[in-house]
């Protein structure tokens, strides 16, 4: 019986520190949408406020694009987190839309200047060498 009631304080303990974590607020960062300069495929932006440094020295930012559409049809976004390895002018996206991009290889922009964009001004950002 002792051992009951044991197990029953520690659980009702457990579900309220669990209760009192989902409760809390969330502290998500400003966002910050920088355009770089659109080309005859479409727009893209990229957000300030969520570079993240990562252990291995590349950066994480959620980036969002517009293709441009040949009628009169709005254009669709995309979201996307990318990782850019500024070294290499590298990049790979890691979520499409909130999808995981499972196994995503690092490659070259190939000639595209939305993402030539992207890389040349996250990686020139006077707010990464404070992630530093």
């Amino acid at each position: 019986m002792k051992y009951v009631v044991v197990f029953c304080r520690r659980a009702a303990i457990s579900l309220l520190l669990a209760l009192m974590l989902i409760a809390a607020p969330v502290s998500a960062g400003q966002v910050e949408w920088r355009e770089v300069p659109s080309s005859g495929e479409g727009q893209q932006w990229w957000d300030a406020g969520s570079l993240r440094l990562k252990k291995d020295g590349s950066v994480s930012v959620l980036s969002r694009y517009s293709l441009r559409q040949e009628d009169d049809r709005p254009a669709l976004g995309t979201l996307v987190v990318m990782e850019i390895d500024c070294s290499q002018k590298l990049f790979r996206d890691k979520q499409k839309n909130g999808l995981p991009q499972f196994r995503a290889e690092w490659q070259p922009s190939g000639s595209d200047p939305l993402i030539d964009g992207v890389i040349s001004e996250v990686c020139a950002s006077e707010l990464l060498s404070s992630l530093s």
